[in-house]
């Protein structure tokens, strides 16, 4: 088990690697990493915006605003980097919240003293359109640090500043350690109610099923306190009133309030555990997740919040489910929220959590081997990390010799982030407008992406994939450093630039009608000089035209995440010269591709048949029995004899295409719910 000064001391080695390949000054690695992570589990929403502003009595490094509760976020950070774990003490956080207290008293007449194309203006004016049109509800002040407070300094009572409640919240790296330690990542979730319930009488040792009720009232008051904590498993976030669905939910709530019960499919959720009184009401959920429900949740809190509707009348159905087991939690809730959500069409991509996506790039990631490169003699891999702590996790139970040779063979700085891989690869993909609207939005399109991409064609992820994925990550880090490095950067706008320089760079080789040689940026790990010099010229130019947008879109970060601004980057003559070696034909490439995928079908089909013949004859029994029992419902004549002769000793050894019809079985029957095989590519 990792503790507190284990997972700290990896923390600062994230920061430092981050700092160190990416080009970013430490303090806004660690920030960065910090609100990546609350808007993963629900502090922060995905909009969340670093903006430093730093004057005599007067600190903020970014914000937060949640359109939905109207609550504005301003974030302070506390960075001490020091090897070991300082004490986060009374002075100096009463100093951080002042000075975010001083910057929210003097934010309307800050506006008229900060540069218009600084990202602080930027901050500055849309907090102060939030306040002018009376969005905000309440305010947090949010001091984030790698320091340990002790719990009473971190419980500050709320004041009234300019007739807005004020909240004051300190979130220090023991709070990052509590939510690394939650197998849910949802951080605690206690939810202290009263609710009629009905349990579900049953024999399963994985679960406990309650069918409850609970009022308008109730759900509202759940989100106003935890927010998207509670859809963070969810497959799909709140749609506002734009589908048919919401319409009804919003329609049901003004006209026929007394109606909705009967009218909605209600919600369904699941929790760690929960308590009941004599009487059989559950008085206290833990770690409560709502995975189906969550426009009905978001309708309600909307109605009562923005429309002023009474939701006193409305009463919801709740389909409660305990998960006894905690490391089942997150499988079981994925399968819930998979079968459960009908309401709307949920796309496959909704579900990429489960995608053979990861599936692949986990298992390319601990093959395939990192050339050696700088005289090193010491090979290494790069480390796909599809859930956030995955890295540490591994090394959880090694010994001192097996973690040392662990990170050795996978550096933190080659670990492969899922948020950070969809930024590179949507900027190659020449969607830099796309990347611009922030890393959870970029990763959903990214996911949209491979999910059709796989529906066409199981093959598409192969080794040369990998290799070009990872060769894309490591010309998005050096753009990085090149934009920081450069003598004409004002410290601002980075991302922008960042994500454009390199759609940019996709595109002139697409004009030349080439293919992009990623294979000489895996080989050497680094930028050959020809890119290195081209990435220079772009990103000058593109600096240039994003912080000059057309008449009407002075607002830079809103300019940049329009098509117009593609176009405009687009229609730039910018002088590039790149070497024939980097550029390969386009029949050459589809060639070895064409290749890839065939060698991959005929690896995948021995890979089947091993797994078929390593898989326990008594579940092979089982799953004869099973269908043959459906009376040919689910499979053919010709799949059951096949079954049938495997499962009863009478084939002694299946050929590569009998094993794929006997791997599919095992497959159609795991996905059903019906046996559980571990190992399973999905």
């Amino acid at each position: 088990m990792i503790g507190l000064t284990e997972y700290h001391q990896n923390f600062l080695q994230t920061v430092l690697s981050e700092s160190e390949s990416r080009g970013l000054l430490k303090p806004q690695a660690f920030l960065e990493i910090c609100c990546e992570e609350l808007g993963e589990i629900g502090d922060l929403t995905n909009n969340y915006t670093a903006a430093e502003y730093i004057k005599t009595g007067i600190e903020i490094h970014g914000y937060d605003f949640d359109e939905e509760r109207g609550i504005l976020s301003l974030l302070v950070h506390q960075f001490f980097q020091e090897d070991e774990i300082q004490t986060l003490t009374k002075t100096q956080i009463n100093t951080k919240f002042n000075r975010l207290k001083n910057f929210l008293k003097k934010c309307s007449a800050l506006q008229n003293d900060l540069e218009e194309t600084s990202e602080a203006y930027e901050m500055v004016h849309y907090i102060n359109k939030y306040l002018e049109k009376d969005k905000v509800q309440k305010v947090r002040l949010i001091l984030i640090s790698d320091g340990k407070s002790t719990r009473n300094l971190s419980i500050i009572e709320s004041e009234i500043i300019a007739d807005l409640p004020v909240e004051f919240r300190v979130i220090d790296i023991e709070y990052f350690y509590q939510t690394y330690m939650s197998k849910s990542a949802s951080g605690e979730i206690e939810v202290n109610t009263s609710l009629p319930s009905l349990e579900i009488k049953g024999n399963s040792e994985t679960y406990k099923s309650y069918l409850s009720v609970i009022s308008g009232e109730q759900l509202v008051e759940i989100y106003e306190n935890y927010g998207q904590k509670l859809f963070e498993q969810n497959v799909r976030t709140f749609l506002q009133f734009k589908g048919n669905v919401n319409k009804g939910i919003k329609n049901t709530i003004e006209y026929q309030p007394d109606m909705f019960f009967a009218y909605n499919n209600g919600i369904t959720a699941t929790a760690s555990s929960v308590e009941t009184d004599n009487k059989g009401n559950i008085v206290k959920i833990q770690n409560l997740q709502i995975v189906n429900g969550g426009q009905t949740t978001s309708a309600i809190y909307a109605s009562k919040r923005n429309l002023k509707k009474n939701v006193s009348d409305i009463s919801v159905q709740m389909k409660l489910t305990v998960v006894k087991k905690e490391g089942d939690q997150s499988n079981f809730v994925s399968k819930i929220s998979e079968y459960a959500n009908t309401q709307n069409k949920v796309n496959k991509s909704d579900f990429f959590s489960n995608s053979p996506f990861h599936l692949e790039m986990k298992d390319y990631s601990k093959r395939v081997w990192v050339p050696a490169t700088n005289g090193s003699q010491r090979r290494t891999h790069w480390f796909y990390e599809r859930v956030r702590g995955e890295y540490l996790n591994e090394q959880a139970y090694l010994t001192k010799a097996e973690k040392t040779r662990f990170q050795l063979e996978n550096p933190k700085n080659q670990m492969l982030d899922k948020t950070f891989l969809a930024k590179s690869e949507n900027s190659w993909m020449q969607k830099p407008q796309v990347v611009a609207k922030g890393a959870q939005y970029s990763f959903a399109d990214f996911a949209d992406y491979v999910t059709s991409q796989l529906e066409k064609n199981n093959k598409v992820i192969t080794e040369s994939y990998f290799k070009d994925v990872v060769a894309r990550v490591i010309l998005f880090r050096n753009i990085e450093k090149i934009v920081s490095d450069a003598n004409w950067y004002e410290n601002a706008f980075r991302a922008q630039i960042v994500t454009y320089t390199m759609a940019y760079l996709s595109y002139i080789v697409e004009k030349k009608d080439k293919f992009f040689n990623f294979q000489r940026i895996w080989e050497t790990q680094k930028l050959p000089r020809d890119v290195y010099n081209a990435i220079e010229v772009i990103s000058e130019h593109v600096h240039k035209s994003i912080t000059n947008p057309l008449e009407g879109s002075a607002n830079i970060t809103q300019w940049s995440k329009k098509d117009a601004c593609w176009s405009k980057i687009k229609e730039l003559q910018i002088p590039v010269k790149l070497t024939s070696e980097m550029l390969i034909a386009k029949e050459e490439a589809k060639n070895i591709m064409k290749q890839e995928k065939k060698e991959k079908k005929l690896l995948t089909e021995v890979e089947m048949q091993i797994f078929v013949v390593k898989t326990e004859m008594k579940i092979w029994t089982q799953v004869y029995e099973y269908y043959r029992d459906q009376n040919s419902k689910k499979i053919n004549s010709m799949q059951l004899d096949i079954l049938r002769k495997w499962a009863t000793g009478r084939m002694d050894y299946p050929s590569e295409k009998q094993s794929v019809i006997l791997y599919k079985l095992l497959k159609q029957i795991s996905e059903e719910g019906i046996f559980v095989i571990e190992g399973i590519k999905y």
